[in-house]
């Protein structure tokens, strides 16, 4: 008999073989459209920055597919979705390419975009959410009690700390030196901090900025006498600073160069980026042939001990020694003490760049004018280094530094002498005669 006669029969094969030809075509549907496989694959290769989770897909296609994991950091901000608080906006900033700088060099310098963080955009907003982290962890804060951070800063972190203390039911109290720009003083009160501005003085007195704050948090419990702490965050020697950059900068920088890094570049105040990062590339990545670059403004002494190993600066030099040796317009970076951290990745530090003040200040005018980058003075000193570093690797190297903070901070000193500069000299034309650096042949 044929299936005509039978109905039902013929009705149950029609269905069997709709669903077979669903099956085929679902699973071919990539064969017909293989561009949107390769679409999708590259897109979200761009977003994470990774090739992990991928497999191979059935006989049907040879093409991996991407599997996603929504468990993955909960708490932080990933893909668009909301972190937790002001905290969730902390870290995975973009690593952009600088195109002027990256034409002019014929090597690709990628800039990590850390003003984009979310609480007192900067890098120090990592290590100051790490640093009340591990104190929570240590007992010695308790948030909503009337606990106080105190820091000695010269800005960037006590920013970082005030916000990040109003968030996480803390006080702050920020001792910083007066001849840093009132931007960040300013703000700093605006956040609810207490600011004390102090005469600028040597490390070994105890009216340095960092010691007065860690005479302040000592003094707390015997002034407050309610109970609350005081807890001293000593960026410059906490490990929880360099534990920072190493558990979130450098895994992101890795991740979104896909480990094709030539070099690293950047400034050292605390010590804790370029010693966090260098310590994930060289030992947890294995990166042997990955260059670490101090970029080191006048006046600090961290340049001599990377090159020389002694701890020197030009303001020491017989006949001119000064009481006081902050010689820079420079702020955030460079210091004339090894700091511990500093010292848990000086041994990987290659090499040392010297940048002058008025190097940084047109690099600072120069990523302005050509690429709409509005940045302080420490970015401008690390773009700096970065050219000069790019310039001893062969071309099409890659060299990878940090955009700090933007230049709103520092209107009224470091970007007041660009204006009068700019005023006096007309627009950069030529990259390399502006810096100094030999033009590339």
């Amino acid at each position: 008999m044929s299936l005509s006669d039978h109905p039902r029969a013929y009705g149950t094969a029609a269905v069997a073989a709709a669903f077979g030809a669903g099956v085929l075509l679902t699973l071919g549907f990539k064969d017909f459209y293989p561009d949107l496989q390769t679409r999708f694959r590259q897109t979200r290769r761009r977003r994470t920055g990774s090739k992990q989770h991928e497999r191979k897909g059935s006989f049907f296609w040879s093409a991996p597919i991407q599997l996603q994991d929504h468990e993955d950091h909960p708490t932080a901000a990933h893909d668009g979705v909301a972190g937790d608080g002001i905290a969730g906006c902390i870290g995975n900033t973009p690593l952009i390419n600088i195109q002027s700088l990256s034409e002019a060099t014929g090597r690709t310098i990628l800039a990590k975009a850390e003003f984009l963080n979310g609480a007192g955009n900067s890098p120090k907003d990592r290590v100051a959410l790490n640093i009340i982290r591990e104190a929570e962890k240590e007992g010695l804060l308790t948030p909503n009690q009337g606990d106080t951070i105190y820091e000695g800063t010269v800005g960037s972190t006590g920013i970082s700390l005030a916000t990040l203390a109003r968030s996480m039911g803390y006080r702050a109290h920020i001792c910083m030196p007066d001849d840093q720009s009132l931007e960040k003083s300013d703000l700093l009160l605006h956040l609810g901090a207490t600011v004390e501005r102090v005469t600028v003085a040597p490390i070994t007195s105890p009216d340095h900025f960092v010691n007065l704050a860690r005479r302040r948090a000592e003094e707390h419990a015997a002034k407050h006498n309610d109970g609350s702490k005081g807890f001293f965050a000593d960026q410059f020697e906490s490990p929880a600073n360099w534990h920072a950059h190493f558990q979130t900068t450098g895994p992101e920088i890795w991740k979104q160069t896909d480990g094709k890094l030539d070099a690293f570049v950047a400034g050292a105040g605390t010590g804790g980026t370029i010693s966090g990062v260098a310590r994930y590339i060289k030992l947890e990545m294995k990166a042997d042939l990955t260059q670490i670059v101090l970029a080191d403004p006048q006046g600090s002494g961290l340049y001599n001990k990377v090159k020389h190993g002694v701890m020197y600066s030009s303001t020491e030099k017989e006949g001119t020694r000064r009481r006081q040796q902050v010689d820079s317009i420079v702020e955030g970076v460079g210091v004339n003490r090894v700091t511990e951290n500093f010292e848990a990745g000086r041994d990987l530090v290659h090499d040392a760049v010297k940048v002058t003040d008025e190097q940084a200040c047109r690099m600072a005018r120069w990523l302005v004018e050509k690429d709409g980058i509005f940045v302080g003075s420490s970015s401008a000193v690390n773009c700096t280094a970065a050219v000069a570093t790019a310039m001893t690797l062969p071309p099409g190297s890659v060299v990878v530094t940090m955009l700090c903070d933007s230049g709103t901070r520092h209107v009224s000193k470091f970007w007041k002498i660009i204006k009068e500069m700019t005023e006096q000299d007309g627009e950069a034309v030529d990259l390399f005669a502006e810096l100094g650096i030999p033009k590339p042949v």
